[in-house]
């Protein structure tokens, strides 16, 4: 369900994607593995809290989060990693920590890592741990519209 949507989404928009199924995988460096993906290529989906509202957050899948550096960027005054209870509803067609980056369909800002704006494409859980799909980073951006900041680390 979660990947027919987000198919349709991207179909109706003209963006050409490939889909890469794998054997089921939890964490972005076990994604990575299984499908092949070099790490610093596979886009990771984190949910944080901004004073209350729900973000998304995208970066490379070698990459964390830098808190302080993010409320800096977001202007927040209260900058929080979500809890999977406080998101799950928010993405009720995908699989619990498998949300595409595309907080546009869900209603919320995105924010990417400058080094997944270098990389021609994008590569992404689909809604599924067995799924990921890949497109070029330009039609990611033309359709989600994120917003570019510093934000991860090594």
């Amino acid at each position: 369900m979660p990947v027919r949507k987000l198919k349709e989404f991207l179909d109706q928009n003209g963006v050409r994607w490939v889909s890469i199924v794998h054997s089921p995988a939890y964490t972005a460096q076990e994604v990575a593995a299984s499908a092949h993906v070099k790490g610093k290529e596979l886009a990771k989906t984190v949910m944080v809290k901004v004073d209350g509202k729900p973000v998304m957050i995208v970066l490379p899948a070698s990459q964390r989060v830098d808190f302080q550096v993010l409320r800096e960027v977001t202007g927040g005054q209260n900058v929080v990693l979500a809890s999977e209870a406080e998101f799950r509803e928010l993405f009720p067609d995908c699989e619990a920590g498998a949300m595409p980056p595309f907080g546009n369909l869900y209603g919320m800002d995105v924010y990417v890592a400058p080094k997944l704006a270098e990389d021609e494409e994008i590569a992404f859980n689909a809604g599924t741990h067995t799924e990921l799909m890949r497109l070029h980073y330009a039609d990611f951006e033309r359709l989600v519209k994120p917003k570019i900041a510093a934000f991860a680390q090594r």
